[in-house]
């Protein structure tokens, strides 16, 4: 291995956005010449990376934390490879700015969720100046997706249709974090997607604080339903998906715009956060329990074979046993495939972090317990029902920990639900990226088992340019390798958009 060599390591926490952040992150970092360690052949990897970047969220209460706990157990291979950098980014950069120093003054980078691009000149001037950088921009320096990208999947990509959150739910940190909300033009989104179309990805998933008020900077209600339709006219692309609107945003015309186009997917993660309409008033979520289920009333009236996941707060200052109450009773009314669960903690800074009736930990844990049972038993039901039927699954590397026990392969069916199915003995493995058709043998808890083929029932393959795109990266591999698709170059910009005709549905194109 060459001496001239530089390697990075990212570490990701938090949410989808900070995924895809990172994915820029490392586009920045391939594009100032550092390689990716992983992808160096186990012979050829230095002990430590070069540069450790760790991409952070803020959201949750133990975040710092866990952050200082990785911190820590880094320093000892810092002191032993003096020229290694330590770079800290993301929301809780944004949030605790020069205190990561004061805590941890072996960082040499902190940055922040506004100037991501920014990094590898902070690296630069860290080395040559012998101190640690600290820059953190209060609003957005430039839009994300006008960086350089290193996908992580070679068949399925995220991408951005805004960053930053209008809301102020008093529980929540992210728009002091993430800015006030700003919106791509539709005709970049729709080709950046073709770009990455183009490379072999079949599946996309459009990412934005709150994707369904898309358009607020230019005037169009409308723009998020145009634009998932608009989706449907890319060839190629198997695949669309979408997270997280907001239910108080949540307009019919996207629900159409659903149904109607064959490849954006029949699943919905809407956030409840609470059952109770008085909770949900002291959070400042505009919308009540009733609105929420006529939402899913109507999703599921379209589309039946939908599948709705959601986010649920337990322990929200002066929440009351009736208050939990309604929130048990909204969820098993909603039938959702899965939850996410959280314990409510104080996050310093929002409003809700200075109201009274803060509730004791145990009173918390125990509402917690019952309604991760009630959840796992709406699951289980659901997923029971769907034994019998024909599903089609996007083929992934592997999503399942024991399919090496199990002789089965993983991927995801159009609902989103996690799938572990067999291959017949003399089939063909399908690829991942590639399509495969199987019948549910049983419902699990969370997940479906598909042995259809195995048992001389429904069994077929379709390839696609995902899988093809997956296999040329595997040939090209070394041996203990991480391959990943090369480093494209961003695609602008944000604003309104310059007048033009209609196109494909979608008039903000």
């Amino acid at each position: 291995m060459s001496e001239a060599l530089k390697t990075y390591e990212v570490r990701t926490h938090g949410c989808q956005m900070n995924v895809h952040d990172s994915e820029r992150i490392a586009g920045l970092l391939e594009t100032a010449g550092y390689v990716d360690r992983a992808g160096l052949a186990f012979g050829d990897r230095p002990e430590q990376p070069d540069v450790v970047v760790f991409n952070t969220c803020a959201v949750r209460e133990n975040a710092a934390g866990k952050l200082y706990g990785q911190l820590g157990q880094l320093r000892p291979a810092k002191d032993a490879h003096p020229g290694m950098q330590i770079a800290v980014g993301g929301c809780l950069a944004q949030k605790d700015q020069g205190d990561i120093v004061e805590r941890a003054p072996w960082v040499d980078v902190v940055f922040g969720t506004h100037n991501v691009g920014s990094l590898p000149v902070l690296l630069e001037r860290a080395r040559h100046n012998a101190e640690a950088q600290v820059e953190i921009r209060e609003s957005l320096e430039t839009f994300p997706s006008t960086l350089p990208t290193r996908r992580d999947s070679a068949y399925s990509g995220w991408v951005s249709v805004s960053v930053g959150c209008n809301n102020t739910c008093t529980f929540c940190i992210v728009p002091s974090l993430r800015g006030k909300e700003k919106d791509r033009r539709p005709g970049d989104v729709l080709a950046e997607i073709r770009a990455l179309v183009e490379q072999g990805v079949v599946e996309i998933t459009l990412l934005g604080q709150n994707v369904n008020t898309y358009g607020v900077e230019f005037g169009d209600r409308l723009a998020f339903g145009k634009l998932l339709r608009a989706c449907g006219d890319i060839e190629g692309l198997q695949r669309v998906r979408f997270t997280s609107p907001h239910p108080a945003a949540f307009t019919d015309d996207v629900i159409d715009a659903m149904a109607e186009t064959p490849n954006v997917m029949p699943s919905l993660h809407m956030p409840l956060q609470s059952g109770s309409d008085r909770v949900l008033k002291a959070m400042r979520r505009s919308y009540r329990s009733a609105k929420f289920l006529g939402i899913l009333d109507r999703v599921r009236e379209r589309m039946p074979e939908a599948a709705i996941t959601t986010d649920i707060i337990v322990g929200f200052p002066g929440e009351t046993e009736e208050d939990f109450a309604e929130t048990l009773r909204v969820t098993r009314e909603a039938r959702f495939s899965s939850a996410f669960t959280f314990q409510y903690s104080i996050r310093p800074g929002t409003p809700a972090a200075e109201l009274p009736d803060q509730l004791p930990k145990a009173v918390v844990q125990e509402r917690f317990d019952r309604l991760i049972e009630l959840q796992e038993e709406v699951s289980w039901a659901g997923n029971r029902d769907l034994e019998g039927t024909t599903v089609e699954v996007l083929v992934s590397p592997g999503e399942g920990r024991k399919d090496a026990e199990t002789h089965r392969m993983s991927g995801r069916a159009r609902d989103n639900r996690l799938v572990h199915f067999a291959v017949p003995a003399d089939a063909t493995r399908p690829r991942p990226g590639d399509l495969v058709t199987v019948d549910v043998t049983y419902g699990a808890p969370h997940h479906l088992v598909a042995d259809s083929g195995a048992q001389g029932g429904t069994w077929a393959i379709r390839s696609t340019r995902g899988g093809d795109a997956w296999a040329a990266l595997q040939e090209q591999a070394a041996d203990g390798t991480t391959r990943k698709p090369a480093v494209s170059l961003g695609m602008p910009s944000i604003g309104a958009p310059a007048a033009s005709p209609v196109a494909n549905g979608c008039r903000s194109c």
